[in-house]
């Protein structure tokens, strides 16, 4: 009744992910040679230069060249977002007013996150302090 194999089905299903995967690999790419304060910006234009006119070697070169450097980059980024975050999350409580308690409830809050994330704390007991400093 069909002609187009299971197979054939597969391959197609593969090449259109791995297409997909190619583009958002290559926008990351982009990205990233922006936000890379490292490279000057003639180095830059060469770069996004060689990534537009051999697109597959070009994102190959940059990822063997700048790997370690994106990882890097990636992940002082979500250190900075994460620090902005508690920051607003401590400014939104202190500004809140209401009760007089409230903010030292959050600061208490923000200590046990801390707790927890460097490991001083485990999930049980972080959720048991966290429900008797609510309660």
């Amino acid at each position: 009744m069909s002609n187009y194999p299971m197979l054939n089905v597969f391959w197609t299903m593969l090449e259109f992910f791995l297409w997909i995967l190619w583009f958002f690999l290559l926008f990351k790419i982009l990205t990233d040679i922006f936000r890379n304060h490292d490279m000057s910006g003639g180095i830059k234009a060469l770069w996004i230069i060689f990534v537009i006119l051999l697109p597959f070697l070009g994102v190959l070169v940059y990822v063997i060249v700048n790997g370690r450097g994106m990882s890097q980059r990636d992940v002082q980024q979500a250190q900075q977002a994460d620090a902005a975050f508690k920051k607003y999350v401590r400014e939104a409580a202190s500004d809140s007013g209401g009760s007089g308690g409230g903010a030292s409830h959050v600061e208490e809050l923000a200590k046990l996150a801390d707790l927890r994330n460097s490991g001083a704390l485990t999930d049980e007991e972080y959720q048991k302090a966290k429900d008797k400093l609510l309660a």
